[in-house]
């Protein structure tokens, strides 16, 4: 049967106007991603500033997420907190609401043990009877996921995948060899996913799928279907663009790269600054030289 996630699943931004969720704005874009071919969505990931939401507008924005997407592709929610109480009440909201599966965010700041990961993740999964995704990011949360502990937590049932976000690709296999075939193995870095896929991975919760929804489904599409130049061809066009949405803080980069398509305002939370100038110049044309800003 193998993982029910997989390909390209887009870790959506959240437009705001000023300082308010632009709600109307954000189920376009939920639509529009679905309508360009991406294989899923997360709503209130890192890349939807969560740290900066409420919890009534997380809730908000999982519910309106959930509401436009109708079953059409998988909606993985987020719902991760460094306080294991926090996560289990918003993975709860997140499975009432009708969420296909919760992205949880390994514990920031308090940076627990291994076994404090182990005891953190399980006591989600025995709370809250959904599908869950271990994210994996120690670049942004100080604690990394051993890959024995990762394997470890997939013995639950409820644990059905991984998000990694080290870099470090041959995890991938290390997991895949040590886990059940339906375990979903999900890159988190737009420039290492075909290198994932080639260690065994299954897809990418993708940043730059936000503004090339298309092609990000092209290449995974491809590379399923053993399209050795489509791979080829599509992975060159991208790799400027997934270069630069990290050359400030994302999701800062991104967002106004989808302002230049008319998707939103490039209004982002503090402590995020705005873009400077240097970058605005520089990722307008890298968005002109893949085709992004014409036909789009």
């Amino acid at each position: 049967m193998g993982p029910a996630f997989r390909g390209s699943i887009t870790a959506l931004i959240t437009p705001f106007n000023g300082y308010a969720v632009n709600e109307k704005a954000f189920q376009s874009f939920v639509d529009w991603q679905i309508k360009e071919g991406s294989h899923g969505v997360v709503p209130c990931g890192t890349t939807g500033e969560s740290p900066t939401l409420s919890h009534e507008e997380h809730r908000r924005l999982i519910e309106l997420c959930i509401e436009v997407a109708k079953g059409r592709v998988p909606v993985i929610a987020g719902t991760g907190s460094n306080s294991t109480t926090e996560a289990i009440e918003l993975t709860q909201h997140a499975k009432q609401a009708g969420a296909d599966a919760a992205l949880i965010v390994a514990p920031y700041y308090n940076k627990p043990t291994q076994e404090g990961l182990k005891l953190h993740f399980r006591a989600i999964a025995d709370a809250v009877d959904i599908p869950i995704i271990l994210y994996n990011v120690p670049g942004r949360t100080v604690v990394d996921i051993s890959v024995e502990t990762i394997i470890d937590l997939a013995k639950h049932p409820n644990i059905v995948g991984v998000k990694e976000a080290t870099g470090d690709v041959s995890r991938a296999t290390k997991i895949k060899l040590n886990t059940d075939e339906n375990f979903c193995l999900l890159s988190g870095d737009d420039g290492t996913a075909l290198g994932f896929l080639a260690h065994g991975g299954h897809g990418c919760i993708s940043v730059t799928s936000n503004i090339a929804p298309r092609l990000c489904a092209q290449l995974q599409d491809a590379w399923t279907l053993d399209s050795t130049e489509d791979v080829a061809r599509i992975r060159d066009i991208l790799h400027p663009l997934h270069e630069l949405l990290f050359v400030e803080p994302s999701p800062t980069p991104v967002k106004y790269a989808a302002h230049l398509l008319g998707k939103c305002e490039p209004d982002v939370r503090l402590p995020l600054a705005p873009l400077t100038l240097k970058t605005k110049a520089r990722l307008e044309e890298a968005m002109r030289n893949a085709g992004l800003l014409e036909g789009y």
